[in-house]
C-alpha cells in the first residue's frame, strides 16, 4: 500500500518508474486488459513496446496502469481541450433602451439592432426609460415591449416577461437559435460572401480538363491578333 509523502498531490498521473506500487492492473497498448501483474514486469513491458507506464486509476487496488506514448497523449489532449475552447458558444445578454413615446424611425433602428443580436444567437434585455409624467404611465411601456415581442417572434421569444423595476420596465428576449448554430450560419455565410466576390458560386464547377485548358490558352493567344486588326 503507496500514499503521497509531504507536498500536494499534482495533478499529473504518475508514470514509469514515479509509480510506487508492489502490482498494478496492466492495460495493453490497444486497450486490451492484461491482467495484474508485477510493477516490475509492467515496466519490462513498457520497454519492449517503447511505450511509457501510465497510472490511470491510481485510487483502484491495485492501481490501473496502462502502455501509452504518454508525450503524445498529453499533446493530442491539449489540442482537444483547445478545440473545446475555441468551439464553445458564449451566450451574451445585450441591452437596448428605448424610451415609452419613441419617434417610429428611432424604433425602427433599435428594432434592427435587436435582430441582429437575436440573429447572433444572443439574449437581449430591453429596458423602457421613464421620465416624469411617465412614470403614471406603465401601459405605454408594457405596450411597447409587447409590440416589440411581436415584430421579433420569428427570432425571439419572451424569456422573461415585462416587469417593474424602479423608473424601468425590464423584458429579456432568447433567441430561438443557439449561439453555436448561429456562428455556423455567420461562418456559411462569410464563405459565399468570399466566393462571390471571387466571381464564382461555392457550387460552381470548373473545368480544368486537358482540352479546356488548352482551348482556354488559344483563346488567350487569339485575343491580342484580334485586338491589332480592329485598330
Amino acid at each position: 500500500m503507496w500514499c503521497y509523502r509531504g507536498g500536494s498531490i499534482s495533478a499529473e498521473p504518475r508514470i514509469n518508474d514515479r509509480i510506487r506500487v508492489p502490482e498494478v492492473r496492466l492495460v495493453g497498448p490497444s486497450g486490451e486488459q492484461v491482467g495484474i501483474v508485477p510493477l516490475a514486469k509492467a515496466l519490462e513491458l513498457a520497454q519492449e513496446y517503447d511505450l511509457d507506464l501510465v497510472e490511470v486509476a491510481a485510487t483502484a487496488r491495485p492501481p490501473v496502469c496502462k502502455l501509452m506514448d504518454y508525450g503524445k497523449f498529453k499533446y493530442e489532449s491539449a489540442m482537444k481541450a483547445r478545440e473545446a475552447r475555441k468551439n464553445q458558444a458564449h451566450t451574451v445578454i445585450k441591452e437596448m433602451k428605448l424610451r415609452p413615446k419613441i419617434d417610429p424611425h428611432d424604433y425602427d433602428t433599435k428594432k434592427g439592432h435587436v435582430v441582429r443580436f437575436l440573429k447572433q444567437g444572443d439574449k437581449v434585455k430591453i429596458t423602457i426609460m421613464f421620465r416624469g409624467r411617465e412614470q403614471s404611465r406603465p401601459e405605454l411601456g408594457f405596450r411597447l415591449l409587447q409590440r416589440l415581442a411581436s415584430d421579433v417572434e420569428e427570432l425571439g421569444f419572451i424569456e422573461s416577461n415585462p416587469k417593474q423595476d424602479g423608473r424601468n420596465m425590464i423584458m429579456v428576449l432568447g433567441p430561438h437559435k443557439k449561439k453555436t448554430e448561429a456562428m455556423a450560419e455567420a461562418r456559411e455565410a462569410q464563405a459565399a460572401r468570399k466566393a462571390e466576390r471571387q466571381g464564382f458560386a461555392p457550387d460552381d464547377h470548373v473545368d480544368e480538363s486537358p482540352d479546356a485548358t488548352q482551348a482556354r490558352a488559344n483563346a488567350e493567344a487569339e485575343a491580342p491578333a484580334e485586338s491589332s486588326s480592329d485598330a
